[in-house]
């Protein structure tokens, strides 16, 4: 009995420092991600290697995929599990991209979170998933800690856009009025990739 004790007391000892690590991690994370969203909207030079997300800070964001979405990490990374759910990383790296389009354009907001809930306000929503009216807590770990990892690219600038400069897109087995005003750019597995058609813009 009194070696379990000890075992739990050592145990809890241990977890708070490590917690604490992985805490410190995630704040370095989510400062960088901030500067790096800065970066695509002000279309500065690609970041240096001291200013990137590495793979474990990025992890140590919202590690179990249920916190609130106030960070450009959490709000990438949860729009890419839940708009490309059931799709590949190359869907996922596509949908990354529509998003990093959007920052600073004509009509967006400047920041990741801004852009992901943008339209809330007028039950309009942007990304379907944002306000369906279900739980955006993450349901499988695994996906989600890919969905991460492309976010972290994506923020680093380390994904090559694969939309032509996409601003919007679609499932591929809807067909929504909007999309007949836009130019078709790209196509995945799973989506048709848009952008405003500079002949009816004009």
């Amino acid at each position: 009995m009194r070696l379990s004790w000890m075992v739990i007391g050592l145990t809890a000892l241990l977890a708070g420092p490590l917690h604490a690590a992985e805490s410190a991690k995630a704040a370095v994370a989510e400062e960088k991600a901030e500067k790096l969203e800065k970066k695509v909207v002000e279309d500065a030079p690609a970041p240096k290697k001291t200013e990137t997300i590495t793979p474990g800070e990025v992890q140590a964001v919202d590690p179990a995929g249920q916190a609130p979405m106030d960070d450009s990490i959490t709000c990438l990374a949860r729009t890419l599990y839940w708009e490309a759910k059931g799709a590949d990383a190359q869907d996922m790296s596509a949908v990354a991209s529509v998003v990093l389009n959007r920052l600073g354009h004509d009509g967006f907001p400047d920041t990741i979170c801004g852009v992901v809930k943008q339209g809330v306000e007028s039950k309009a929503c942007q990304f379907s998933w944002w306000c369906d009216g279900r739980p955006d807590q993450v349901e499988e770990a695994q996906r989600y800690d890919v969905a991460k990892e492309i976010a972290r690219k994506a923020l680093n600038q380390q994904l090559k856009d694969p939309t032509g400069g996409a601003l919007y897109f679609h499932d591929r087995n809807v067909h929504p009025d909007w999309a007949k005003a836009y130019r078709k750019t790209a196509e995945t597995r799973h989506f048709l990739f848009y952008k405003p058609n500079q002949a009816l813009a004009r």
